[in-house]
């Protein structure tokens, strides 16, 4: 492999323009399809097979004018103490606010006096929106008649709040993009030393995000894509194009100080470097690809459209990079900033590095590393033990927020639980007799006790009112349901709630027996319940998959049992940190306001497979381009110590300036305003700080010089079996040795 890497690398360099021309032209096409073939994106959230799913798969079958998935909305009114909303006055105002908001996309209007929902005292209500689209395809008329309503009818002493997932828009994130881009270019300056040379890196890291992003783009013209599919891709091409691209000019500019002329030193950091990136590369794929396992449309969408992207990346950085080192030759040194000397880690005739240094530390102390290590690992990850998991709701939006303030207010007047209803359908389709099949589950209902504030039936209040009762009896015949909604005492997001969804299923999981009746549960929380179980139970198939695929690729990498061994165990350490701090940040609260946390509450569900399956990617990153080193100096004549030592003092810089730059690039997207964005970059970038620093830079020599010489112990039968991928470049060096000799026996 390395040998064929080195020819791409010099025939890139030869044919240089070719090569540019190619990517700025493929960037081009795709903005230019972005701007012309795009489509709409949707935020609609569905996960095939769950019950919630289905009992909203039937409303919608049977009833197709009801529109289950378009988007909802609640305001809410208050007037001043003493005054009453049912007064003419106020009563006018409240009407008056919910004709305002009335637009072609909105399905029904309920006012608070149609569906009785105002206090006893008669200071509070609130009043439902049906919309017929779900709230990706709200347009600008709809979300702007939601925005005025607060503002004219509080000049009138009438308080009106509006929350509701009509309010939700798709996240952006252009603003923390530009600071991670800033914080990049810093650390690839001082890394280098250089304008020229730190340039390189972040220009093909923009072109390959930039054709990722334009891609997905164009693909949403063709299919229905997620609104967020976007964003991972963003957060990763950005970071490890930048990372894969700063490996191999470092890698280039050892070359050119060593003397090597430039379309060879290209063609050596690609054979070499290169072949780190590519395996680095396709375990961050395979971590991504693999989200697809657990059946949710949007996950499998992020993960795709990510993976696509960091190929493009490696691509890039393969073919797109030796071509800007033929423009840069030996200049690639010039351009240097006076107070950043930019000096090449691997001169021996330079004072000892700073990595050097550490390393010599870990080794010399490697079990005393070791044990306080991982009981720091161990301590840091106790948060996780009481991790909580639910979907994200109006309760999580900012307090200054009219969403949060139409939560509280509901649930302050209503109690929490009528911020998260739940809907018990009761599908009457082979019921003997609908109707007492209803009144069964009404009963099934009612005979829960646990966290039941009220249990509101289809039927009509007043038995004696025959006009509601035939229209109760005619919509159940022609639909086939009913819909039983369940009042929780507690709040959507309450373990409580979660609890009650439970309980109320096993209750009425007897009714298809005994009255032809099948009941399902559903609503959001319940929905919430149902992904957070899924993810649950299809999160130990991904483990095994992923982990079980890279365990191999990292096998034939190293030639090493050991070595994907330590990787995965250092990765689990990684991981609990990282959760350990959201679960410490976004649910307890601590140091919140450091990222401008404004309410704490449970983790979103998705969060640890996301942060599982990028940070894998991510750790067996660092873990290649260190070890990689490692194991090139091994097998180039050092003993296992000291190629621990002289591997880490070559990589420690590129691979410390690469965790910074991740940083900074996750950790610009903690400052999003999304909270969802907010809690992926903010345990990104903490994971990459664990990862990077703790484990791989410092628990990792610790283990490998423990092990010496047996680092790279694999089986006699096995290394039969295993091809030699040549990652060290030991072939690569024996080939140019060879031909340079030919070359010198030569006459003149």
């Amino acid at each position: 492999m390395a040998w064929h890497l080195y020819r791409l690398g010099r025939w890139s360099f030869r044919h240089r323009k070719t090569v540019i021309g190619f990517w700025v032209g493929l960037l081009l096409l795709a903005g230019v399809g972005a701007t012309t073939l795009s489509g709409k994106t949707t935020d609609e959230f569905s996960l095939p097979g769950i019950e919630s799913a289905k009992a909203f798969d039937l409303i919608k079958e049977r009833t197709p004018q009801a529109a289950p998935d378009g988007a909802t909305a609640r305001i809410v009114f208050q007037v001043p103490k003493g005054e009453n909303l049912n007064g003419p006055e106020h009563k006018a105002a409240v009407e008056a606010v919910l004709q305002s908001v009335k637009t072609p996309n909105v399905l029904t209007v309920q006012t608070p006096y149609e569906q009785q929902t105002i206090t006893e005292d008669g200071r509070t209500g609130y009043g439902s929106l049906s919309y017929k689209v779900p709230a990706a395809e709200l347009n600008a008329t709809d979300r702007e008649a939601l925005d005025a309503a607060p503002k004219s009818a509080k000049a009138g002493e009438l308080r009106v709040e509006v929350g509701g997932d009509a309010l939700q828009q798709t996240p952006e994130t252009g603003l923390t993009e530009f600071m991670g881009v800033a914080v990049a270019l810093v650390v690839l300056v001082i890394t280098l030393g250089s304008l020229l040379a730190a340039g390189m890196p972040l220009l093909t890291a923009l072109v390959g995000v930039g054709i990722g992003v334009a891609g997905i783009t164009v693909a949403t013209g063709f299919w229905e894509l997620g609104s967020t599919t976007p964003i991972l891709a963003t957060m990763l091409g950005l970071a490890v194009g930048i990372d894969y691209a700063l490996f191999i000019v470092s890698r280039y500019r050892h070359e050119i100080m060593i003397g090597r002329q430039p379309e060879d030193a290209a063609g050596r950091a690609i054979g070499t470097a290169g072949s780190a990136v590519i395996f680095a590369g396709l375990t961050v794929v395979i971590a991504l690809v693999g989200l697809s396992i657990v059946n949710i449309p949007f996950l499998t969408e992020m993960g795709l459209a990510a993976g696509i992207t960091v190929l493009v990346a490696v691509m890039i950085a393969l073919t797109m990079l030796p071509a800007l080192f033929g423009f840069a030759g030996a200049k690639i040194l010039a351009g240097k900033i006076p107070f950043l000397r930019g000096r090449d880690p691997e001169d021996e005739n330079e004072k000892p590095t700073a990595g050097r240094a550490w390393a010599d530390f870990v080794t010399h102390h490697k079990i005393s590393v070791l044990v306080v290590g991982v009981i720091a690992a161990g301590a840091m990850a106790i948060p996780l033990a009481s991790m909580q998991l639910a979907l994200p709701d109006d309760g999580t939006s900012g307090k200054e927020s009219s969403a949060r303030q139409a939560y509280d207010l509901i649930a302050e007047n209503f109690g929490a639980g009528t911020n998260g209803p739940l809907l018990v359908v009761v599908d009457t389709e082979d019921a003997a007799n609908p109707k007492a099949a209803v009144d069964a589950v009404v009963d099934q209902v009612n005979a829960v006790k646990s966290d039941v504030a009220q249990v509101i039936a289809p039927t009509p209040q007043d038995p004696s009112d025959t006009a509601a009762m035939q229209a109760y009896e005619s919509q159940l015949a022609n639909a086939q349901y009913a819909i039983i909604t369940v009042l929780p005492k507690s709040g959507p997001s309450d373990a409580a709630t979660q609890d009650l969804v439970h309980d109320i299923r096993q209750q009425v999981g007897g009714t298809k027996a005994a009255t032809g009746a099948k009941a399902l549960v559903t609503g959001q929380t319940a929905v919430g319940v149902d992904v957070s179980q899924a993810l649950a139970d299809a999160f130990p198939r991904y483990l095994i998959v992923v982990v079980g695929l890279a365990f191999v690729l990292l096998m034939m990498v190293f030639r090493s049992i050991w070595v994907p061994l330590k990787a995965v165990a250092g990765f689990m350490l990684s991981v609990g940190i990282a959760l350990g701090a959201t679960v410490a940040v976004f649910q307890w609260g601590w140091a919140a306001d450091l990222v401008g946390v404004d309410q704490a509450g449970p983790i979103m569900s998705m969060l640890p497979l996301l942060l599982v399956g990028i940070l894998f990617g991510l750790a067996m990153d660092y873990e290649v381009f260190l070890v990689s080193r490692m194991r090139e100096e091994f097998v180039h004549g050092r003993s296992g110590n000291d190629a621990v030592v002289h591997g880490f003092q070559y990589s420690a810089r590129v691979v410390a300036a690469a965790a910074v730059i991740m940083i900074g690039v996750f950790g610009s997207f903690a400052f999003s305003v999304d909270p969802i964005i907010k809690s992926i970059g903010f345990g990104l970038a903490v994971g990459i700080l664990a990862d990077a620093f703790l484990v791989r830079m410092t628990l990792v020599p610790a283990v490998m010089a423990l092990l010496g010489d047996r680092a790279w112990w694999l089986p006699d039968w096995l290394d039969r079996l295993v091809p030699n991928l040549d990652i060290e470049g030991e072939r690569l060096q024996q080939r140019l040795a060879l031909a340079e000799k030919e070359l010198e026996l030569q006459p003149a």
